[in-house]
């Protein structure tokens, strides 16, 4: 198995295969996402790869894509868009401006289930961060899944946001270099 670092020009010749991981990473619980979600992803992919400083690893065993990551540079003024009012309303404004903005964002880490569990995704989401400017790196993810709250924290991440008291919401973490992860409230 290996990690391989693509840009966006790559993907979408594998787009069937990073739609198959990805229905196959978020279908189950608590992701609980259909085929639609996964059809949506790669309609997304195809803008996705335009975005400024996007970057994208595979997982690969042989040449079958097991996982992948992509991220990109989150622009300024903060976006309004997908969950980014939820990271806005969690941090406020100003920090979700100053600590995200001009930040490497994590969009997706997928990986089959079967490839979980083996250090895939820690250099997934390492190939993705590792030239992050600063260190700044960040990632919204749902608090329902306590694996991925487990995995980022044991990948250093900082949670720098306090969970939803339905447990519905989602939660920012501030990659382990970010240099504002000292400053975040520490969940209680």
């Amino acid at each position: 198995m290996s990690i391989q670092v693509c840009g966006g020009s790559e993907l979408p010749a594998r787009s069937a295969e990073l739609r198959s991981v990805y229905a196959d990473a978020f279908g189950a619980a608590p992701w609980g996402e259909d085929e639609a979600q996964a059809d949506a992803f790669v309609a997304r992919l195809v803008t996705n790869v335009e975005r400024p400083g996007f970057t994208a690893a595979l997982a690969l065993e042989g040449r079958r894509v097991i996982g992948f990551a992509t991220a990109w540079t989150t622009p300024s003024p903060f976006p309004t868009d997908r969950c980014y009012p939820q990271a806005a309303a969690a941090l406020g404004a100003e920090r979700a401006s100053s600590w995200l903005c001009g930040a490497r964002e994590i969009d997706e880490l997928a990986l089959r289930p079967a490839a979980q569990g083996t250090g895939l995704g820690a250099g997934l989401l390492c190939a993705v961060t590792q030239d992050a400017p600063e260190g700044r790196t960040w990632l919204l993810t749902s608090q329902r899944s306590l694996r991925a709250l487990s995995f980022y924290r044991h990948q250093g991440w900082q949670q720098a946001t306090h969970p939803s008291p339905d447990g519905q919401g989602a939660v920012v973490f501030l990659g382990p270099r970010h240099p504002a992860r000292h400053l975040a409230v520490q969940p209680l």
